[in-house]
């Protein structure tokens, strides 16, 4: 039951983050449409390797395989933006406060805590990336609030700041505590197991980048307000 409430809920998740991001970029309906598409064909390879099996710890490919889905998207997104203007004006065009409000699917990091209580995810990686979403999730509205209005500057930053350490240790933590990877030192039960098949998979290979680019587009945000503070 789990794994099916977890399927419906990860696929929308997706779906609704795929298409509300494009939406909010000022670029053209064309220009969308293959965003969406590409996003769409790199979510059905992430499942399609989670279905073979290749994101396993176990496997002798898995470690280097899984890396390089979350990876990519993050690598691609980084030199497109510091190469062409014009996907950096995307980026920086999507409205901050929907893109904080848009953290409110982390609230979803409560499946962590449920799946550690059916003993599929073991040691710390569960409770701190579960909690962590949790708080960012809980916080994400509020947060988008105070921005759409111009206050809590500080605030944003701070949240911001927590809500992307949140997915860095939580990577860091379900590397070395995959078990059977040779990346594996936290030797606790069964570690991060449970995120490395579906439907469960596509938080860290599909979410979790999409997360990732989210906060470093709104860190570019704040950052470029500053400055046109200081200049001004």
């Amino acid at each position: 039951m789990l794994d099916f409430i977890g399927t419906i809920v990860l696929v929308a998740a997706i779906i609704v983050s795929i298409n509300a991001l494009t939406g909010a970029m000022p670029i053209s309906t064309a220009q969308r449409l293959a965003v969406s598409v590409g996003a769409g064909l790199w979510t059905g390879l992430a499942a399609a390797l989670a279905g073979a099996n290749l994101f396993l710890g176990t496997n002798p490919v898995g470690p280097p395989v899984i890396g390089t889905v979350i990876a990519f998207p993050l690598v691609a997104t980084a030199v497109a933006a510091s190469i062409s203007p014009a996907v950096r004006a995307s980026l920086l065009g999507m409205p901050m406060p929907f893109l904080i409000g848009l953290n409110v699917w982390r609230l979803g990091g409560g499946f962590f805590l449920l799946l550690a209580a059916e003993g599929r995810l073991a040691g710390p990686f569960p409770y701190s990336a579960g909690w962590g979403d949790i708080i960012t999730g809980a916080l994400a509205l509020p947060v988008a609030w105070l921005a759409l209005r111009g206050q809590g500057k500080a605030l944003v930053w701070g949240w911001n700041a927590f809500g992307m350490l949140d997915l860095v240790v939580a990577l860091a933590l379900g590397i070395t505590s995959a078990s059977g990877s040779p990346l594996q030192i936290i030797h606790v039960g069964v570690g991060s197991a449970g995120v490395q098949v579906l439907p469960w998979s596509l938080i860290p290979t599909v979410l979790v980048p999409m997360f990732l680019i989210v906060h470093a587009v709104i860190f570019a945000q704040l950052a470029r307000a500053g400055r046109g503070a200081e200049a001004s």
